[in-house]
Parts: structure tokens; sequence; C-alpha cells
């Protein structure tokens, strides 16, 4: 009975369930090896030999694999089909043999399937293989490079920069994206003009609106009316003066679908329509690919299997009728060029079923499913006709004329399903519909009316746009897109709101040190180019070694020059740089560079552990300080207004944005300080940076609030902590105060005397280190599938985390609590070394069993003995 090994036990389940009792289906849980964190993990000098150690938490998964090829001698690997996965399998093999597991006679082959269905299963499984090494040497090749940027160049950031955590080979190039787009939005100059629209009535009483296109005989471009006077020029030319329909012009349109989906497809229509970040994507896609729902979702693919194209004809037809589909099936071609250009687009497994017949219970699955799906139909139905319809409206002399654009949409096609979303929403005229206006006919005007504007910055990225830039570029790959974007923000060097991404004052500092001293390595076209000799390398094209060590020669010389230099030379090189940012001109023309607050000290770029900022040079006579990005900069680092004689600041501290009651005294007293209000992880809605107001910060710098003294004595209070609102209280002949938190944040503001002594008594009543008697779940996830018992989710001081019998495992700050499912549940435990399946008793062959069982002991008693290390 041979064993079979995929990554994930959902995964396991699934393949379980086709192939049936002639297989012993296992988890590996992922990569079960990786690099040591340390030194000489990757060695230059010996030919970039590689040390791998199995992770703590995979020892009992491969474990788990070498005792059941004891009983099975045979190994079929049937990991994902793509770079990682035949990483996956490599690594399986080769830890496996060294820990002797896999013998001389024991058939080791490689599977790989596009989809979880049956027939694909059971395909795969009739066209075993041997595993792909020039796959196998492009992980190896890209593993050693990002080790290899990563723990030299971070190091060198950690002693140049304090503050700065880490640099790396995609993640750093991905970071100067955000911090250029950010650049360009703070040397954006908005530029004024004005454009004249008015509301035009048929003869039969119908209304629409017409744009102001030619002034005084001659063509309006953007900026030809620069002010308010130009624009009501305008509107009094056209209100002296009649109008009537010089021409109407119909013309034929159409519309084709998009392409199916691929990786950076996927996730930039799942950040449009539903806000899901790269790695949320990922993640709910994966359980989809787990459970047999849809194809493999890491892609560069387009193309679809003839098949597939069939039955998205079939499912056309059944559902919207024959007009919809079109003569001939649709081909798309793609144009990447690296090995995952093989796989398919991702698609659903079976194009009949609905997104209403998905049996999930998570919400954003079936959501993701259903864009999938209308996607992959969309993408073979028949295009949209339309006629688009531009009517000009003049003046008898000439001298005036508007023009109204509309369309009708003839036939919808591909429109009935789907449309794809876009960036950034612009009002579109041509999609407006037109009354029924006919040549010659006179136009009554309802209003003229002038609208100002101004040119916009070019937008933040948001995740979608930022992979879609990535993608543009030749920069990363489908399986890196999520991590890369997940990581810059764990970092601290990026940070999220509202869906935008800003760049955090370390990640600004950390780009301009890169771009400053290893420009080359953070160059758009070299990361690009390093990727197209990677992809070489996964065709068989290129040899990984002779990749890497044209890389180290350069490499290394550039680390061994920057890591002489001071700390002091760096600033001062970062200050040069930065100049125009950091001291633009005053409006009164004084030098930018002379402190506000002395008059007499130069200011000077500085670092500390929460990144860079603009000091004063007479420091400590004068602690003036201010954000990189300049005084009132959007969001921090601001004065909000004065309240008693006091200025009341915002500003970015340690663990965020806080508000402050004046400036620090000269014996350097700290005034008074409050952080802004969080529900959970995000600011509590209104609160924020961006949108709080003087009134709020005065109330948040009342606090501690007083809110009446206890019956047995000692003051109660009210206030926001590291870890959220709560409520204080300390009796006379107490050693410490007792606290009780608040469920919801502004209740520390309105919280009454009754409810806080009740609370207070309620808490010092209760034993066993101040917690509550019984937490209540925040989730019920059910009854343990392997081992039984309830499994829920809890939540924690530190955030929510997963409770098994005496096993707690901690949920990735990543994952939302409404997403988790029981398989990764499970998984955690796992980890933690729980949820092992109780055995079974065996009625039949006792003694052998027991045999088995002093066998197994004396093995372990022996490998303890010898305390040998796998891998």
């Amino acid at each position: 009975m041979p064993v079979v090994v995929v990554e994930s036990p959902a995964k396991a389940k699934t393949i379980n369930k086709y192939l049936g009792s002639d297989y012993t289906v296992l988890a590996s849980y992922g990569h079960i090896r990786d690099l040591p964190a340390k030194n000489g993990s990757v060695d230059p000098e010996q030919d970039f030999d590689m040390t791998w150690e199995i992770d703590t938490k995979s020892r009992p998964h491969v474990k788990a694999i070498a005792d059941a090829l004891k009983e099975d001698n045979a190994l079929i690997l049937a990991t994902d089909p793509d770079r990682e996965g035949e990483a996956i399998s490599w690594h399986l093999e080769e830890a496996l043999r060294k820990r002797r597991a896999i013998k001389k006679d024991t058939p080791v082959s490689r599977v790989v399937f596009n989809a979880i269905t049956k027939a694909a299963v059971t395909e795969a499984m009739q066209n075993p293989r041997q595993i792909d090494q020039p796959l196998v040497d492009a992980y190896l090749a890209r593993r050693a490079l990002d080790y290899l940027v990563g723990f030299n160049l971070s190091p060198v950031l950690w002693r140049k920069l304090p503050g700065a955590r880490s640099a790396g080979r995609v993640q750093s190039v991905c970071l100067r994206l955000i911090v250029e787009r950010e650049a360009e939005i703070d040397a954006f100059n908005p530029r004024e003009y004005w454009s004249v629209k008015s509301l035009l009535a048929t003869p039969r009483g119908q209304e629409f609106e017409a744009r102001l296109t030619v002034l005084g005989g001659e063509k309006l471009d953007k900026f030809s009316l620069e002010n308010s006077t130009a624009a009501e020029l305008a509107v009094q030319a056209i209100q002296s003066r009649d109008l009537s329909v010089a021409r109407v012009e119909a013309k034929p349109a159409s519309r084709n679908p998009s392409a199916p989906f691929m990786t950076s497809t996927l996730q930039q229509e799942a950040s449009r329509k539903f806000g899901m970040g790269a790695r949320h994507c990922m993640n709910a896609a994966q359980r989809l690919y787990e459970a047999g729902y849809i194809t493999y979702m890491r892609t560069d693919g387009i193309d679809m299997a003839p098949e597939a194209v069939q039955g998205a004809r079939d499912a056309i037809t059944a559902f919207y009728g024959a007009d919809y589909v079109p003569k001939e099936p649709r081909i798309y071609k793609n144009k990447a060029k690296n090995a995952q250009e093989a796989h398919e687009c991702i698609r659903p497994t079976d194009m009949m079923r609905k997104p209403s017949d998905l049996k999930v219970s998570e919400e954003d699955q079936r959501k993701l499913y259903d864009l999938i799906w209308k996607r992959t139909l969309a993408c073979q139905m028949a295009g949209a006709r339309m006629e688009r319809t531009t009517v000009d409206i003049a003046s008898a002399d000439k001298q005036v004329e508007l023009r109204a654009t509309g369309q009708v949409v003839l036939f919808d096609g591909f429109m009935r399903v789907y449309e794809e979303g876009r960036d950034d929403q612009v009002v579109d005229d041509d999609d407006k519909r037109l009354p029924q206006i006919m040549e010659g006919e006179a136009m009554a005007k309802r209003s003229v009316t002038p609208d100002q504007h101004f040119t916009q910055p070019p937008p933040r990225y948001t995740e979608a746009t930022l992979v879609k830039r990535m993608e543009e570029l030749g920069i990363g790959r489908p399986s890196t897109y999520a991590s890369v974007i997940t990581t810059i923000q764990d970092r601290e060097y990026v940070r999220k709101e509202q869906n935008r991404l800003f760049p955090e004052e370390k990640g600004r500092i950390v780009t301009i040190f890169l771009v400053n001293f290893f420009r080359k390595y953070v160059g758009y076209e070299f990361t690009a180019n390093l990727e197209e000799e990677l992809d070489d390398v996964s065709a068989g094209e290129r040899d990984y070694k002779n990749v890497l060590n044209r890389f180290w020669k350069d490499f290394s010389a550039a680390i061994a020059e920057t890591s002489d230099l001071r700390i002091s030379e760096v600033l001062d090189i970062l200050d040069d740089a930065l100049a125009p940012q950091l001291y633009p001109p005053r409006e009164d023309g004084t030098d930018p560079r002379v402190c506000p607050k002395c008059g007499a000290g130069q200011l000077h770029l500085k670092t500390s552990r929460t990144g860079g900022f603009v000091g004063c040079g007479n420091y400590p006579e004068c602690n003036y300080t201010r954000p990189i990005s300049g005084e009132g900069a959007e969001g921090y680092e601001k004065v909000l207004g004065e309240d008693a004689g006091d200025e009341i600041h915002l500003k970015s501290g340690r663990f965020g944005p806080y508000v402050q009651r004046g400036e620090v005294t000269p014996d350097n007293k700290k005034p008074p300080r409050s952080s802004l209000p969080k529900q959970g992880k995000e600011f509590l809605p209104g609160w924020g940076p961006n949108e709080i107001t003087l009134e709020q910060a005065v109330t948040l710098l009342t606090l501690p609030r007083e809110i009446g003294m206890h019956p047995e004595g000692g003051m109660i209070s009210s206030n926001l902590g590291r870890f959220g609102p709560y409520i204080m209280h300390q009796l006379p002949d107490e050693e410490k105060p007792i606290y009780a938190n608040l469920k919801e944040t502004l209740d520390v503001f309105e919280i009454g005397m009754n409810r806080a002594v009740e609370m207070i008594t309620e808490k010092r009543n209760n034993p066993g280190r101040g917690r509550r008697a019984a937490a209540k779940a925040l989730r019920e996830l059910g009854e343990h599938p392997e081992a039984g018992g309830p499994v829920n989710i809890m939540d924690g001081r530190y955030g929510p985390y997963v409770k098994w019998e005496k096993v707690n495992a901690t949920i990735p700050k990543e994952i939302d609590v409404k997403d988790v499912t029981m398989d990764q549940a499970v998984a955690w435990i796992a980890e933690k070394g729980g949820g092992k399946k109780k055995p079974t008793q065996k009625k039949a062959a006792p003694k052998k069993a027991a045999a088995k069982k002093t066998t197994a002991k004396k093995t372990t008693t022996k490998a303890a003995t010898k305390k040998k290390t796998d891998g």
C-alpha cells in the first residue's frame, strides 16, 4: 500500500477520498526543512554548499511518514505542481534517505495534478515521473539568493540605521515602489483648471448634460479655462446664445471579455471587489483548491484545457442560452516566460457547479469562488455590442459648442455575468444614456455651471495595483506576491490605511539608504533580469551556481565597502539625498535648515529605534524634532490647535500615533499624552490619525478619567492602555490595584459609578491571577476530526488563539478570526504537538502488536542514546 505525501491535511483528506484504502495519504504540513538563521548556512567558499535543518515542528510529520514507510515500501510525492511543491518533494526525499526510511528497493515517484478531482488524481497516479531537478535548482538558487541578500544586507542595516529590521531581494524593491510613489505625491504641485457644463432639454422636455468643448471658435483643452474669471466668461458666452443640435453621430462598438484569472489578476480583482489583501485572497483560494473546487491557484498561465473550454461553453448554454456562446472558442495566449507557464488558468474544476452549490462554511471562499466562476464563464462568452452616440450642440455663430456622449447596450454578452473592476474609479461620460435627440433641434438651457478642478497626484498603491506594477516590471512571481507585501507591513516599513499603502518613516530611510549604497540591487531592471535568469534555470537552460557566483562576486564587494562607513557618514549622505524633501523652501524666505524652535541650531537627519526624523543640532539644549515628511505631514506629527493656552499636537511614537499637550519642558519632563483609541487592531472609526479633531484630542488628554470614590475608599479611574480600555481601583490596604477590561473603547468616557463598582467587585472576588472565571469562546469550530474534543477560538490578552484540551495555538495576526477553518486549527494544534489520533485497539494478533511495541521502544531508546539528529 503506497504512501502518498501532500502538503496539508485538508488536501490529504480530499485525495484519500479519491484513492481509497489502497493508499496511505499523509501530510508534510508544508516545507519540512529550511536554512538555519545563522552564518554559514549558504557557503559561497564551498561552491554555495547549503546546510538544511528540519524544523522542530516538522519532525513529528517526517517521523510519521518514515514510520508509514516501514509498513508500505513505496513513496509517492504528490505536492503542489510548482517550484515550491517540487522543492518540498525534494526535501522530503532527501530527509527520508538520510534517516534511512527510504531503502534501496523503495520505489519513489513524483505525481502532479492541476486540480484535486478524481479524474485528475487518478490520471496523475497513472503517469508518475521523477523529481524535476531544474525546477529544484531554481528553488535552490532563489533560496540561496534570498539568504545571501537578507543575511548579509540586514546586519548592515542594523549597524548603520538603528530601527531598521531587514532587507530582501524582492521585498526591498517592492518597498522602493511604494516610497517613490510617496515621493511623487510629496513633490506634486496641483494645477487649477475649470470646466463648464450645461443642463439642456430637448423639445420633448427630456434633460441631459453636455460639456463645453469650443469657445470663441477655438477648441478647448484641459487647461484652457485656468481660473474662475475665464470660467465665468465661458458661462456668459453660453447663456447669451441660442443652441441647437449641429451633429448626431452613432457608431457601433463592441467589448470583449477579460482573460481568465492567473494569480496576479485574481489578487487584483479580489482586492478591488472585496478589499481582500493578497495573503487573505491566497488563503481562501488554497482552501478552495484543496477541497477540489478550483484548479491550482499559483500560476502565470491563462490558457484553458480543451475540455474546460467545452465545459464553460456548455455551462453558458445551460444557464444563459445559446446566444451568449460565440461561434468559436476564445483562445488566450500566455506572455510569461517561466516554469509556471505550463499551468492552466485559475478556473472551477466543474463549470456546472454554481456558487450556490458550494459546500463551504466560509463566506470569503464562496465570494472568491463566485468571482472565479463568473470570470471563467465570461471569458468564453460572446462580446457585448453597443452603440455609442456623440451629440454636438452649437450656437449659430459657431463661437460656442458643447458635446454630450453616451451609449446604448444592444446586446450585453459577457457583461451579463461579469465586468472587470477598475483600480481607480473615474466617471465615464460614455457610459451615460442619452434621450432621443434629432439633428437641428433647438435645445433649451436649464442651467450652466462652472466647475473648479485641480490636477491630482498619482494615487497611492493598493495591494492590487502594487501586484500589477510588480508584474509589469517582472519583479517577483505568483508564489511571492502575497508574502512580500505581508513582510513589508510586518516589518513596519509600510502601513495599510483604507486599503492604501503608506510608507512609514523607517521604510523611507531604508529605501534611501539602499538606493544610495546598493542601487544596483534594488534596481527594477536588475531584479527583473535576475528573475529571467532564474526562469532559465527552471527550464534547464542555465546552471544555478553560475548565477549565484556572478551575483555574489559583486554583491559581497558592495557589502564590504559599505561596512567600513561610519553611521555619521551614512546620515550625512542620506541628509544630502533627502534635502529637497526634508528642507523645502519656507514662505518667509528664511533658511529652511535653521531650527524653528531655537533659531540657532541647524537641522539634521537623525535615526532612532522607530525610524528617521529631523532634529536640531543643538540637542540636548534644544529638543526640537519633526518627521522626515515635514511639518503638518498627512496623518502624523502636526498641531491640531490650541486649548487653554497649550498647543495640542498629534505625534508618532514607538507604539503608534498619540496626542500631546504642549512640548517637553527644559528639564525633560514629559507633557500629558494619550494614544489614539483602537478597537482590536484597527483605529476606532473617526479616531484615526487622519481623522482626529482638536475636540477629540482634548477629550483623550483628560485621561485617566476619575469616575468616583469607591464606597470602601480609593478612586476608581478609567484609561486606555496598550492592550485596550480598562478601569482601575486600589483599596487603602491593597498592595496592587485591581484592573478590569472594558469591552468598548469609548466606555472609558461613559462608564458610570454603579457599573464600575460592580466590575471591580467581580474582578476582586474572582480568584486566579485576576482572570475571568470562565472565558467565552469567540467561535466554536466543532469536534477535533481526529482526536475528538471541542476546538474553539478564544480571546486572549495578546490576541485570539485556538484552544483544544490543554493546547493553546496562536492564530497568525494576518488571519481574521472569522476566516479560520477547522483544517487550519488542526494544523496549528499539531504544530504545538497536540491532536494526535488516539490508537485504536486491534482485536486480532495481540502478541504481534506487543512485539511491535517492544521493538519500537528499543528503537526509540537506541536513537535517544545516540542523540542523532535528522536532516
